[in-house]
């Protein structure tokens, strides 16, 4: 692929090997990878997994779909400042190991928040839980702005933000090292050939559940009523995991109601949750 900065925004390029697309965006600084130089977001379009030219081992099946959107001047300015204190990449390709301790500053129970989104609910639990802290991952480019936004607004000390691939983030965590995981309505992939890219599926719960410690919860809530039911049956075929509610729980006080949760409720559509303990 060429460099980012001999491309022009807008304009699409083919990776030379896997055939994905890219679309260069905006500028955003924290895709600055030397001094002095700024590079452009990057968007993928078109994953290797659908390229038969690819040999499958070396395929990746991606659970979310990146976003391209629009930042407001107050989050480009909240990216460009608060990144290098607060942020954390993820990188494609090799697993990076990470220092929980180093990242925070202090050793302290660790929640992972896959798929925070605007950050709005990530930000309330750490306000509220200020004795753990909170790494939340995700890949919308405003919406980790706007948590990090939040988090100087608030005054947030027990918070980052890691840009990427949640799996290869966990992959680089040590086992044992998470007090709680929260999957907050990920992506239901309805249609049937989609299914592979859910996040709650068997070898994924596996990897989740590894990074809990003894004790350690996993939090799943959905509006998707067939992706509840697949993950119910998924988190009990874990031999590691044990229902805390025997089904699908209450809403627990300290989640706060998302802007998906509302939406379902206006749509009529129930929410479950579902909280697992680590044996």
């Amino acid at each position: 692929m060429p460099p980012l900065d001999a491309v022009r925004p807008g304009r699409a390029v083919e990776h030379p090997t896997c055939r994905t697309s890219w679309i260069l965006s905006f500028p955003v600084a924290h895709h600055i990878r030397s001094a002095g130089g700024v590079a452009y977001a990057r968007v993928a379009v078109t994953a290797t997994d659908h390229d038969p030219a690819v040999p499958p081992a070396s395929r990746t099946i991606r659970t979310f779909h990146p976003r391209r959107g629009r930042m407001s001047d107050r989050q480009t300015d909240a990216l460009s400042r608060l990144w290098p204190a607060y942020g954390l990449d993820v990188p494609d390709g090799p697993v990076l190991p990470v220092d929980l301790v180093d990242l925070f500053g202090r050793r302290a129970p660790v929640v992972l928040e896959i798929g925070s989104g605007m950050g709005d609910t990530t930000a309330a639990m750490a306000a509220a839980d200020p004795d753990r802290d909170y790494l939340a991952v995700e890949v919308h480019t405003p919406g980790i702005a706007n948590l990090l936004h939040l988090v100087e607004r608030d005054g947030l000390r027990n918070v980052r933000v890691a840009e990427g691939d949640a799996l290869s983030l966990v992959n680089g965590l040590p086992e044992g090292v998470l007090d709680a995981v929260h999957v907050f309505f990920p992506d239901p992939w309805p249609k049937s050939r989609h299914h592979k890219r859910r996040i709650i599926q068997p070898t994924h719960v596996a990897l989740l559940r590894s990074r809990l410690r003894s004790g350690g919860m996993l939090h799943c809530a959905t509006d998707w009523a067939e992706y509840a039911d697949v993950m119910r049956e998924t988190l009990d075929a874990d031999p590691e995991l044990v229902d805390t509610y025997g089904g699908f729980a209450p809403r627990p006080a300290h989640r706060p109601v998302t802007k998906f949760e509302r939406r379902a409720i206006t749509a009529g559509r129930p929410v479950a949750d579902l909280l697992y303990r680590r044996r």
